[in-house]
């Protein structure tokens, strides 16, 4: 809604502009009348639509071409006013007055214009049929109004209707010339009715219409106004209604009506609260609300927007087989004004036998986007309607903004869900295929995926103490120049080399000693591809010894060469040292320090450091 709205009213002299302006203010006809009245305002309380309205009188006499330039250039509406009683003002409208406005505004954003035939109290009859045809010749006009500034007659509706042509324009919603919606107001009411069709039938029923009604105007439909509004459809169209409710078509009828009789109020409070702006465009606002991050937190999806997800997957999941289809993913986004997810994200998460995306890779993915760019996934949450239908102020509603780090760290515990893991290793190390492993494929599927299709990024979940944690693999690229602060910022580094390669563990030593060694993010060596002939590394410690010097757990082999799934011991080791880094020191590869740390780690968590320290004494 806009803040202000600011009326001109311009006309031939004698016509009566400034008449009309004294007569709503003092709500009589003034006995005498200046060239002009200074501008006018009226607060936003005692106006319709409760917006302030500023009312700009012009007089031939008293001012410039370009002080009238400038007025016309600032005014949201413009009302041209002639005489009903004198035919050269209402020629005036054509030859001067429209042709002066839109040469002085943008053709593609022209001002509203109102055609005011005032002293109408001066003729028996009105004059409407000399004004209809250059109504229907000028797009920009919405209305024509014939009022008396001496009796008072429609006064007060003439500034209405000048404010309801800025705030319920009806050029953005209705082409007069074809009668019927523009293709911008049908694209946004069929998202708004995807949006509204909770279990996307392709119906509007009446819970869904209901609630519709709640959402848009704060009150419910009463059974018979609900069934009033369904004949209404049903006489007019014969595929607006069905036995289970409204379909798409009796919604755009139903907008198409309140239009036609005047009612854009009903169709504009339905466009803005669904998020769009008077360009039909969703709101930068409505977009990107608000969120505060302070330095060193991350953020995630919370509860409440999880249950969301898991509706909107569910509700576009028809054959009900926990995975979304290519044409099931696509209707999914047809709310959006663009595909969002390429090919790569059925890289990035886990997918079913046919490379369709499941369930979890459904939520792992909107947990990627959200620690990643959360300015982006509050875009995503509001194209699919998060604010309306979860009936929350906005999507910051469905961030949770986490701890610091070093918050975690003194407390020794963490309430966060997404660990990320940088993967380091050299060229053909097998950090690709690590990935690609997290996902649960194994060297033969990947050998199926195209180049072009490559992600860099795979997440998926790993159950930590018996917590589901989300961990996020990122690979990085080999070239020590190209490491930036970001590449070095993570909750843990997985640092990787080729077992058959001599000279590949050289890399993650150096990766080490030059980024981590002095720093707080814990560290794993994985040796990969354990499949293959271990060779003697060509560096002056072994790998276990390095290991052991710097305090880390030993190296972890690991290989994707498998018949079935890769084994996924390894994910959850990286999922703990992120959770818990300190921790990080324990040999994860010993069984019993495993378990004496997970139950310490538990009890910590649960009981506090004090209980904690108290029970290893007494052990």
């Amino acid at each position: 809604m806009r803040k202000d709205v600011r009326i001109l009213l311009v006309g031939e002299p004698k016509v009566g502009k400034t008449s009309l302006i004294m007569s709503l203010v003092s709500e009589e006809f003034p006995d005498v009348v200046p060239y002009k009245v200074e501008e006018i305002t009226i607060p936003a309380d005692v106006t319709p639509e409760r917006v302030p309205t500023h009312i700009v009188d012009y007089s031939e006499a008293e001012q410039t071409d370009e002080q009238l330039y400038q007025e016309i250039s600032k005014a949201s509406v413009i009302c041209i006013v002639y005489s009903v009683n004198n035919k050269k003002s209402i020629e005036k409208v054509t030859s001067h007055w429209i042709p002066l406005i839109n040469e002085r505004t943008d053709k593609d954003s022209r001002v509203p214009l109102i055609l005011v035939g005032n002293k109408s109290d001066l003729v028996e009859h009105s004059c409407m049929d000399t004004i209809l045809p250059i109504m229907n010749k000028y797009i920009e006009i919405e209305t024509c109004v014939e009022c008396s500034a001496k009796s008072l007659k429609n006064i007060s509706e003439l500034f209405y209707y000048a404010q309801k042509a800025v705030l319920h324009p009806t050029g953005p919603l209705y082409c007069l010339d074809q009668k019927e919606m523009k293709p911008s107001c049908i694209k946004a009411l069929k998202r708004i009715f995807k949006v509204s069709d909770l279990d996307n039938d392709g119906i509007l029923n009446d819970n869904e219409l209901n609630f519709f009604q709640r959402v848009c105007f704060n009150t419910p439909l009463a059974p018979q106004a609900l069934e009033d509004v369904k004949n209404v459809v049903r006489k007019n169209i014969a595929d607006g209604v069905c036995e289970e409710g409204l379909t798409l078509q009796g919604f755009l009828f139903l907008h198409t009506l309140f239009i036609q009789r005047g009612r854009h109020e009903t169709t504009w409070a339905v466009l803005r609260c669904f998020g769009y702006d008077d360009a039909l465009e969703l709101h930068q606002d409505y977009l990107f609300p608000p969120l505060k991050i302070p330095p060193e937190c991350s953020t995630e999806l919370n509860h409440n927007a999880s249950l969301f997800l898991q509706a909107v997957f569910e509700k576009h999941d028809k054959d009900r087989d926990c995975a979304l289809s290519p044409e099931e993913l696509k209707d999914l986004f047809d709310v959006f004004p663009y595909m969002p997810w390429g090919p790569d994200v059925n890289n990035t998460v886990c997918t079913n036998e046919l490379g369709w995306i499941t369930y979890q890779g459904f939520l792992s993915q909107w947990m990627l986007t959200t620690y990643l760019d959360v300015q982006r996934c509050l875009e995503y949450l509001g194209y699919l309607g998060y604010s309306i239908v979860a009936e929350q102020e906005s999507q910051a509603a469905a961030i949770t903004v986490t701890r610091t780090k070093a918050q975690d760290l003194q407390k020794r515990q963490t309430q966060r869900s997404v660990f990320l893991c940088n993967v380091f290793g050299g060229p053909s190390s097998g950090k690709s295929g690590f990935l690609q492993a997290l996902l649960g494929r194994n060297l033969m599927c990947q050998k199926t995926i195209r180049e072009e299709h490559k992600s860099y990024y795979a997440i998926s979940t790993a159950h930590v103490y018996g917590q589901e944690k989300y961990l996020l693999l990122h690979e990085i690229f080999s070239d020590f120049d190209l490491l930036s602060e970001s590449d070095l910022s993570c909750d843990v580094a997985c640092l990787i080399y080729d077992v058959s390669n001599p000279c590949s563990f050289e890399y993650c030593a150096q990766v080490f000693k030059q980024c981590f060694q002095d720093g707080v993010v814990p560290c794993m060596v994985v040796a990969a591809k354990a499949d293959q002939p271990e060779e003697a590394q060509q560096y002056c410690v072994s790998p276990p010894e390095f290991c052991r010097t710097h305090k880390m757990p030993p190296p972890q082999a690991f290989t994707c060469n498998t018949a079935g799934p890769p084994a996924k011991d390894v994910f959850v080791k990286l999922a703990t040292m992120a959770t818990y880094p300190h921790m990080a020191h324990v040999d994860l590869t010993n069984s019993a320090l495993w378990l004496r740390a997970s139950v310490g780690a538990a009890l910590f968590a649960v009981l506090g450091f004090t209980v904690y320290r108290l029970l290893l004494r007494a052990r």
